[in-house]
């Protein structure tokens, strides 16, 4: 039987931390992507306007690559002091710190009034949001994981993942709606601000929420157990998080580092690169490309929790490489269908790489929360996520935009893709089923090492 710290939640409870969990990586993502696409439409011309536009599109997606190599820094800060302190304070301390980065971005003044300094404040802004959103995720993924129904786990952690299509629709709403009713002469001069100053409004509401919700039970019993074992061995400090994490889960970073390459590179492809490629290799106009990004990711949003709830009745392991597989086998029909340069076509594309791409990221959230030990967990899930993101994630755009310079073609763009479909399928391929674990009782060395049918570890020892 479950014990009192760490039964489910009444419905209602579960169903208030999960909405506290989406709002705020909904807010955290659209200020993340609200940059990816600026970067791509408008950023080029505001903050580097003596480079060749191509070559301006590059060092714009420079500096958004520039807020993921941050990420791994954040991920190693916020996991320590969420291990130590706990989940809730960190991530309200994360939403503050990109909130309030993108909040002043949109205040930014730009290379024509500032010269060079506009870049560098740029990347500096950009270097905060990453390091926020480094720690974000582990964090808002756990607080549902650790409170949920373990039967139900693949759904319900996977509502957090649906912040980032949240976060995509409404940073790519916004912008379609303004590219709508404004000029693009206006749209470079003033209008590209009012996202980013909207932030704001955002994150009080968020704040608002995300306070409103209790600590995680699991942390709290494994915090209680970890007072307890420093108690008897007459006050003798536990070993820091993340040292505790490359001894006994090293393994498990490094499924969660492999698993995470095809989920980031496609997402960013699809999503980001694909503003590039459609305006300026299928002749698409900006409006076109945002719209079709804008209902894709509708249909993802809605796809998530579908294959987070089929993760329950077959596993993590069958949709996540259902998904690495179908993702890498899409890639060349995803560009044939863009070089069309009808918008169905556009539409299809984006859409079906979208809903594959959700049947990695759905799961990923119980399946990276169930590999950790509780007390090593926040800084484990981010570890592995965030680090994965400076070689996956940080530089799709840029290679891809990079290989469609020099080749011309979309070729070798889709076998960038597939190969990191590849590593995903190898990487999860040897990784063990993680779905029936008690996260109570998740074994000390990891799930790489010893565990039984049920998911208990064989030495018994909660952490």
């Amino acid at each position: 039987m479950a014990s009192a710290a760490t039964a489910p939640p009444p419905p209602a409870n579960l169903r208030r931390i999960v909405a506290a969990s989406l709002i705020g990586t909904t807010i955290e993502w659209y200020d993340f992507f609200l940059y990816g696409s600026a970067a791509a439409l408008v950023f080029n011309t505001l903050f580097f306007p003596e480079a060749d536009p191509l070559v301006g599109t590059l060092l714009s997606f420079l500096t958004y690559a520039v807020g993921f190599a941050a990420r791994p820094l954040g991920a190693l800060v916020f996991g320590h002091f969420g291990d130590r302190i706990g989940r809730k304070k960190l991530l309200v301390l994360s939403l503050l710190m990109m909130g309030g980065a993108t909040f002043a971005i949109g205040l930014l003044p730009t290379y024509a009034t500032i010269g060079a300094a506009a870049p560098v404040l740029l990347t500096v802004l950009r270097l905060v949001q990453g390091f926020a959103l480094g720690g974000e995720w582990g964090g808002a993924v756990l607080l549902v994981s650790e409170h949920g129904d373990s039967r139900r786990r693949g759904f319900w952690a996977s509502w957090p993942q649906t912040g980032a299509p949240a976060g995509q629709l409404l940073a790519t709403g916004v912008l379609s709606l303004l590219t709508a009713l404004i000029s693009d002469a206006s749209f470079g001069s003033w209008g590209w601000r009012i996202p980013f100053l909207l932030s704001g409004v955002l994150v009080v509401l968020g704040l608002w929420i995300r306070l409103s919700v209790d600590e995680s039970p699991v942390f709290k019993e494994a915090l209680a157990r970890a007072e307890e074992r420093k108690a008897a061995a007459g006050g003798a400090e536990e070993k820091t998080p993340l040292i505790a994490v490359l001894r006994h889960h090293w393994r498990d970073v490094l499924v969660a580092i492999g698993a995470r390459m095809a989920e980031n590179i496609s997402y960013y492809v699809i999503t980001a690169f694909i503003l590039v490629y459609a305006t300026t290799s299928a002749g698409v106009s900006k409006q076109t490309a945002l719209n079709a990004v804008l209902i894709a990711s509708a249909v993802h949003f809605a796809a998530i929790p579908a294959w987070g709830a089929l993760s329950d009745r077959l596993g993590r392991r069958p949709v996540y490489l259902f998904g690495a597989a179908g993702i890498g086998l899409w890639m060349f029909p995803f560009f044939a269908l863009i070089d069309t340069g009808t918008f169905g076509n556009l539409l299809i594309a984006v859409t079906v790489g979208l809903v594959l791409h959700g049947a990695m990221y759905a799961p990923q959230a119980a399946f990276f929360s169930e590999m950790f030990a509780t007390r090593m967990r926040y800084s484990g899930a981010s570890i592995g996520a965030q680090f994965a993101s400076v070689a996956a994630g940080a530089p799709a755009p840029l290679i891809a935009t990079a290989l469609l310079a020099d080749y011309g073609t979309s070729t070798p763009i889709a076998l960038y893709v597939i190969a990191a479909a590849v590593l995903t399928l190898i990487a999860v391929g040897v990784a063990k089923e993680t779905r029936h674990r008690d996260l109570t009782r998740v074994e000390e060395h990891g799930s790489s090492g010893r565990a039984s049918a049920a998911g208990h570890p064989a030495d018994a020892r909660s952490v």
